[in-house]
């Protein structure tokens, strides 16, 4: 790790900190505290994927229902209009409804086979935003001034990724340019997770192996064509199957770094209180490599 203990993490001119966990247990409200206090430059995977690797796929996705309507079919091929996401940090909606769920298209899902290039898409787009963190770290300390820096992933990180792999190039170039910090939920968490996804689902990005092996379980357990899956019932039924399936991915990628639970990140409120909590956990779990 790039900080041995707590000494050295206090002293470092730069601190530079990657938070990983599920989404919804506190990387973003953590980065935005950081943010806002000043000091801290705040790099989120979802906000780069969105806008420098996805964002002609997004747009292009809108242009297309667009041109189904007459009024805006003239107006776009005269170059009247502009259609364009408008994705921010707190707001990745364009990402999300691109990337969409299988099923019924008369109930907005994708047919498979178009599912499965947009998580392809989104793969590729992830690990290139990962791999993009060591050239921002010299950008906002360069550029922009920035002695800080904490990168807010995606809950997917730990399906693009094999932390069994000491030579895995995305896990190596993350580990030696930041500290890695797992945000660790309990089961009362995940049990929370579960409920406010049921609420309202929304579309994942998921490895490619176990989405495959959940589709087929699904229209076999349902007896349902792929024409005809209800794309809320699907995900819904997907979602806990995938918390579990991550858990032990994001275990193994935490001993690369330290870990922290969900509990002590929702009491931090300033970045004192984050150099407090990173300073407690080096010196509770010292480095190990």
């Amino acid at each position: 790790m790039i900080y041995q203990n707590a000494k050295d993490w206090r002293a470092a001119g730069q601190k530079k900190v990657l938070l990983f966990g599920m989404s919804g247990l506190g990387k973003t409200h953590i980065s935005n505290t950081l943010r806002d206090n000043g000091d801290w430059f705040h790099y989120s995977i979802d906000y780069r994927i969105g806008t420098r690797y996805m964002g002609e796929h997004i747009a292009d996705n809108a242009k297309r229902e667009a041109m189904k309507v007459p009024f805006l079919r003239e107006l776009l091929m005269s170059d009247s209009i502009y259609i364009g996401s408008n994705i921010t940090f707190n707001n990745l909606a364009p990402l999300s409804t691109y990337l969409g769920k299988p099923g019924n298209p008369d109930l907005g899902g994708l047919p498979f086979d178009e599912y499965l290039l947009r998580q392809d898409q989104h793969r590729a787009a992830e690990i290139a935003a990962l791999m993009d963190t060591k050239p921002f770290i010299d950008r906002a300390h360069d550029l922009y001034g920035y002695d800080h820096f904490i990168c807010d992933t995606g809950g997917s990180i730990c399906e693009v990724v094999d932390p069994s792999d000491a030579n895995d190039p995305v896990m190596t170039s993350l580990a030696e340019n930041t500290l890695m910090v797992w945000i660790k939920g309990s089961d009362a968490h995940t049990e929370e997770l579960i409920r406010r996804f049921d609420r309202a689902p929304k579309p994942m990005c998921y490895q490619p192996e176990f989405l495959i092996s959940a589709w087929q379980e699904y229209l076999a357990e349902t007896g349902t064509s792929e024409a005809k899956v209800d794309p809320d019932a699907f995900v819904r039924w997907t979602y806990a199957r995938a918390l579990a399936h991550r858990q032990p991915r994001y275990a193994a990628m935490s001993k690369w770094g330290i870990t922290v639970s969900a509990e002590q990140v929702s009491e931090v409120a300033s970045s004192a209180d984050f150099v407090d909590l990173i300073a407690d956990r080096l010196e509770a779990q010292p480095a190990t490599a």
